[in-house]
């Protein structure tokens, strides 16, 4: 029994809801405009400012797909409203971030620097203040999206367990490995 699929979702004010043929969910709000194509089975029903989705028959598939598409939908309600924010920090000596629009120039020790175009979707900022690690800030109202290109950052220098060095999330705890010990 899904407990996620039957939580029905409030809508804020300013965000509209339409379901189109071929169940083709619309959520439009002051951020953006976001779509995402639901199962023919499931069925999506709006009201009283509450949108909840109910499933055919208690299968395995519906089961699963009535908790994906309703934690989908709250994730796209919540993004168009208030919006999502990533930060990832560059822990290690000489790493350096710079922003020329949507192009993400990265520093992290090798040969060349590293080039990252981020799509339209997602606002690119960089931080960099004296004393602490520099910061690149991703900013959208796609969860999705905004995770998968926060991914992809992190893997062009994941951190490392011995000296903690690479991009990580802020906040991340990275666990730490003991080094080789001296020889007597």
């Amino acid at each position: 029994m899904s407990r996620i699929g039957k939580a029905p979702i409030s809508l804020p004010d300013k965000v509209e809801v339409s379901v189109s043929n071929g169940n083709l969910v619309t959520v439009k709000g002051p951020k953006a405009t976001l779509t995402q194509q639901i199962d023919q089975d499931l069925k999506v029903s709006i009201e009283d400012g509450t949108l909840s989705i109910s499933r055919p028959t208690d299968q395995k598939r519906h089961r699963s797909m009535h908790g994906l598409y309703r934690s989908l939908i709250s994730n796209m309600v919540e993004g168009v409203s208030t919006g999502y924010t990533k930060e990832l920090e560059l822990v290690g000596v000489g790493y350096r971030a710079d922003n020329q629009g949507q192009l993400l120039t990265l520093s992290l020790g090798y040969s060349h620097p590293v080039m990252f175009a981020v799509p339209d979707e997602v606002k690119l900022e960089t931080i960099t203040e004296k004393g602490k690690p520099p910061v690149v800030k991703l900013t959208s109202a796609d969860k999705q999206l905004l995770g998968q290109i926060a991914a992809k950052i992190r893997k062009f220098r994941a951190p490392e367990p011995y000296k903690g060095k690479g991009i990580r999330f802020k906040g991340e705890e990275i666990r730490r490995k003991a080094g080789k010990t001296a020889a007597k």
